[in-house]
């Protein structure tokens, strides 16, 4: 049990919330209609991962254009990339205060009004500086929309369902990766192409903005603000029967009765969410830094530079949209039946051994060709299904669920700032690992990040499936979350 004295829940709420329910036990059955509107709901929520994905797949297309309009070497190229994930560190961090002061359902309309002008902005970036700062601004708003839409979504969903909606994040993201580079594919050529690539951001996420209008604000947000009539109410457009609604309503209730009366971020001090924090922030650190965005950024430039041309080059960046948008599909569908934790420790290992093989494939100087083309091309496909169809989509799941009500969005966003801080790094020194270790040396780096991420799951993570928020949040308070 935490430091901290329990706390009764507050007698207002407790009897508003009763005298709600009492009125809700004669409203009719509509489970089939609450199960399409939390599919619903999630869906369009999603279209933030369509987002992220679209504006960090971009680049790996038009960056080869950038180079020649700006002039670029090795460091801009970089900085470039870079300035989206130094942008979204600042936007994971500061959306969690944001989403629990306006609510989580206004914070992502924020978020995409954002992603507009930036989107705009990157378009008509008359300068090399222009550009950094319009993809700063960029990524404030993508790594809002990473720290809000899962938890939002998780907060949403019934427990049984929670695993493949939530993930439902990471596939779109899966398929903006794909739309960004097959739009890279198809609008390559002309000079300033890049301009039309980023604008064409705008599109997704003025419906994303228009999209979260019309759907409910989180219930578990509402009732931590007291409104408990209308939490219950948006409970029933979404379960669509008292049963269902009185049982979470209870599991919550009891959670807020242990809560800890410490405030704001000091709480992520208390020993009883070191488990949780462990957990989150080391997944979050290393579905980064076990390489997958070495893929999404540089490939193209990295086999070109292998003696690959620009078109062939491209044509691979698409590749990898298809198997990622494959394999998290896959991921969604089995990870509330496999759980979590299975998936991480059945699919790891192989993607180890897939950038290890890739290690093995650029020790030689010759170009690109023939046999070993195809196994090169074969063995990043292979990392690319068993890294995203496990890290990636376990990683905004696990951090979503295991932090309690009173930090969540503020854990959350920390998680999301650690996926961000790893990924700059990663895009940051990719091309000088490249250069100081050659592209062999590089690709078994990663590798053995790989196998580090095998281990610490194996150690750290525990299952999560089928177990409701609050009874995770039950199990940090009494010591019982381990593997």
């Amino acid at each position: 049990m935490p430091n901290n004295a329990p706390r009764p829940a507050d007698a207002r709420l407790t009897t508003e919330l009763d005298t709600t329910l009492r009125r809700l036990e004669a409203a009719p059955d509509r489970r089939d209609g609450a199960h399409r509107m939390v599919a619903l709901a999630a869906s369009v929520a999603a279209t933030g991962g369509l987002l992220f994905g679209y504006d960090t797949g971009i680049i790996a297309s038009a960056l080869i254009y950038i180079t020649h309009s700006f002039a670029l070497d090795s460091m801009g190229q970089q900085g470039i990339a870079a300035a989206l994930n130094l942008g979204a560190v600042f936007g994971a961090i500061m959306s969690g205060p944001l989403s629990d002061r306006l609510g989580r359902r206004p914070s992502v309309m924020v978020a995409a009004l954002v992603f507009t002008l930036a989107s705009l902005g990157c378009a008509l970036a008359p300068s090399q500086t222009m550009l950094i700062l319009a993809r700063f601004v960029l990524g404030w708003a993508i790594g809002a929309t990473t720290q809000i839409v899962p938890v939002y979504v998780a907060e949403l969903a019934p427990a049984e369902r929670r695993g493949g909606l939530v993930s439902l994040f990471q596939l779109v993201f899966s398929l903006g990766l794909l739309v960004a580079f097959a739009v890279g594919y198809a609008l390559a050529g002309p000079p300033e192409c890049w301009r039309l690539m980023f604008g064409l951001g705008v599109i997704p996420a003025l419906f994303l903005a228009l999209g979260m209008v019309f759907l409910p604000e989180s219930p578990r947000w509402l009732l931590e603000q007291g409104r408990a009539a209308q939490a219950v109410q948006v409970l029933y457009r979404l379960r669509g029967h008292h049963e269902p609604i009185r049982r979470e309503l209870d599991a919550l209730r009891q959670a807020q009765d242990q809560a800890s009366d410490t405030p704001g971020w000091s709480a992520l001090r208390t020993s009883w969410l070191r488990p949780a924090l462990i957990a989150a922030i080391g997944l979050a650190a290393l579905s980064q830094l076990s390489g997958p965005n070495v893929i999404v950024y540089y490939a193209p430039i990295i086999l070109s530079e292998a003696g690959l041309g620009h078109s062939a080059a491209l044509l691979t960046s698409v590749g990898v949209g298809v198997t990622s948008t494959i394999t998290t599909f896959m991921g969604i569908m089995l990870i509330d039946r496999v759980g979590r934790r299975r998936m991480l420790l059945k699919m790891l290992p192989f993607a180890a051994l897939a950038l290890f093989a890739l290690g093995t494939l650029f020790d030689s100087t010759a170009p690109l060709e023939g046999m070993r083309l195809v196994c090169v091309v074969l063995a990043l496909l292979a990392y690319i299904f068993f890294n995203f169809g496990s890290l990636s989509v376990a990683v905004w799941l696990v951090a979503s669920e295991v932090f309690p009500l009173i930090i969540r969005s503020k854990a959350m966003g920390l998680a999301s700032a650690t996926v961000w801080l790893s990924d700059t790094l990663v895009s940051l020194f990719t091309l000088t690992l490249v250069h100081d270790l050659g592209r062999s040396g590089t690709f078994w780096l990663f590798g053995a990040i790989n196998a580090l991420a095998f281990f610490f799951v194996l150690r750290w993570v525990p299952e999560t499936k089928n177990t409701t928020l609050e009874e995770i949040e039950n199990s940090l308070r009494n010591g019982t979350f381990r593997p």
